[in-house]
């Protein structure tokens, strides 16, 4: 498939801002290969903010240029060709500005978007609790009201970056007497404020990317709420869209790259072993199947059609694909494996493969979707839909 001539022209220009721009920036900032550390990256956000590429899917007025879902998945691939990593921000610049632009005040956008777009504020997502995860509704948050304030007590877990976040995008309950996923209200919480503790959540591999977060007493001027109190999950379910339309354009972001694999067998000799052959056609036709299903979804876009359980395939398939990889790499580079700084971060990949299944909604979850989207099987029983949430079983 060829894109169509206007998403050609984009393609055209975003190859060749990158190869002309990113090097520069690079150079200017003393950047070497390697992964870039979290200022480089908050260098690298303002610097694409200040030439125009910072936030492209955003409307005009916030500092974007509005483009569409094609020409994203244009600039995300591009992204991806020129080695860009990471970006500084995902929770803010995906989340959080995209859920402000759709469903907040003028005021909330004036203050919020242009610190986002220029990477002066980190966002964080404070949704997943201990006994409410793939079922969210079933949170137990509390926020009551004050005055014009909020006064929220409760638990997170599980909230990337919270350790490094200026600001949370909080889902938390205002009425118990109302059906769980209509008793919430959707709130844009200041982690530096009184009552708000963090605490890191240490990985198998070493790092601490995730969080449980506390609150005790914190206030939340109602200025800061997003929507009026009962669309909490309305609000809620519009950040969820876009953070699977976000997890979908860098379906091939977590998996070991496979020139990497192939380069890892070529240098101990197994190249020509069956069974390691075999293993790399698995690897590169996993790959593959998710290029084509990517092509499937540009299509859609191009034809006017928005995409629903073609998002789920891609995000079962893309945490297949980091499983199989990292695993194939581990084995391949035999007691070299084990050590941390390995080659292409074999190890730390290895380690992390499991959060791949979970995170952006669990493999359970999306085969869900697929379930009731695509084969038409019945939804699942839900009989606490319309029971006031304090007399639901937890």
């Amino acid at each position: 498939m060829t894109d169509a001539a206007a998403q050609e022209d984009f393609r055209v220009e975003a190859r060749a801002f990158l190869a002309e721009q990113y090097p520069k920036w690079k150079e200017a900032e003393g950047v070497a290969d390697g992964e870039l550390t979290r200022e480089q990256r908050r260098s690298l956000q303002q610097f694409l903010y200040d030439q125009g590429w910072g936030v492209l899917t955003w409307p005009p007025e916030f500092g974007g240029r509005g483009i569409g879902m094609v020409e994203s998945l244009i600039w995300n691939q591009e992204k991806a060709a020129a080695g860009l990593q990471f970006t500084f921000d995902f929770v803010g610049l995906g989340l959080a500005g995209p859920t402000i632009i759709a469903r907040g005040t003028p005021e909330q956008k004036g203050r919020y978007l242009p610190k986002i777009a220029r990477g002066e504020e980190a966002w964080c997502q404070l949704f997943s609790e201990p006994g409410a995860g793939s079922d969210l509704g079933a949170l137990s948050t509390r926020a009551q009201t004050s005055g014009d304030v909020w006064i929220v007590n409760g638990q997170k877990v599980w909230s990337s970056g919270a350790m490094e976040s200026d600001r949370g995008l909080l889902i938390a309950r205002y009425d118990p007497d109302l059906p769980k996923q209509k008793g919430l209200v959707f709130l844009l919480l200041d982690m530096h404020a009184p009552g708000v503790e963090v605490r890191p959540l240490r990985q198998i591999d070493g790092g601490a990317h995730f969080a449980e977060v506390f609150f005790t007493d914190v206030q939340v001027p109602d200025a800061d709420r997003v929507g009026e109190p009962g669309e909490g999950w309305s609000v809620a379910m519009t950040t969820l869209l876009h953070e699977r339309s976000s997890i979908g354009g860098g379906i091939g972001s977590f998996a070991m790259p496979f020139d990497d694999i192939v380069r890892i067998a070529r240098e101990r000799g197994l190249n020509d072993d069956a069974l390691v052959r075999q293993r790399l056609v698995e690897i590169y036709t996993r790959k593959t199947i998710l290029d084509v299903l990517n092509t499937r979804v540009q299509t859609s876009l191009l034809s006017g059609r928005i995409p629903e359980a073609e998002g789920s395939v891609i995000k079962i398939l893309m945490a297949q694909l980091g499983s199989v990889s990292a695993l194939n790499a581990i084995e391949l580079l035999g007691p070299e494996g084990t050590l941390a700084d390995g080659q292409g971060s074999a190890q730390q990949r290895f380690l992390g493969m499991s959060a791949l299944h979970i995170g952006g909604g669990t493999d359970e979850v999306q085969r869900n979707a697929i379930a009731e989207r695509v084969l038409g099987l019945p939804r699942e029983p839900r009989p606490d839909k319309e029971v006031p949430f304090k007399e639901t079983r937890r």
